[in-house]
């Protein structure tokens, strides 16, 4: 339904923009610990959230920073699930785009 029931695979874009600006608001909410003092890039919000919604690779962030605060917890796991499922939509959409029948 979110997608479209798969006809319609560009919504997941739209929901992987929405679920951005959802994790960068909440994210710059709230303070997070570094994992190590003094190491790692300073925190960034919108890269976090960007770290945890796509699968492939990493920026750094999700590695360098934890959350004391449960509900952040929370919502930062979600954000990988929801990363993992659209991801796959949004490359399932694409390769279908780009393939002749």
């Amino acid at each position: 339904m979110t997608v479209g029931y798969g006809y319609r695979p560009w919504l997941a874009g739209v929901w992987i923009l929405a679920l951005t600006s959802l994790g960068a608001v909440s994210f710059d909410a709230h303070s997070p610990v570094p994992v190590k003092q003094g190491e790692g890039a300073p925190f960034q919000p919108l890269v976090y959230t960007l770290d945890l919604l796509i699968p492939i690779g990493g920026l750094g962030q999700r590695t360098a920073w934890y959350w004391t605060d449960d509900s952040v917890q929370w919502l930062a796991y979600l954000l990988i699930a929801f990363g993992w499922v659209l991801t796959t939509a949004v490359i399932a959409g694409v390769t279908r785009t780009l393939q002749k029948n």
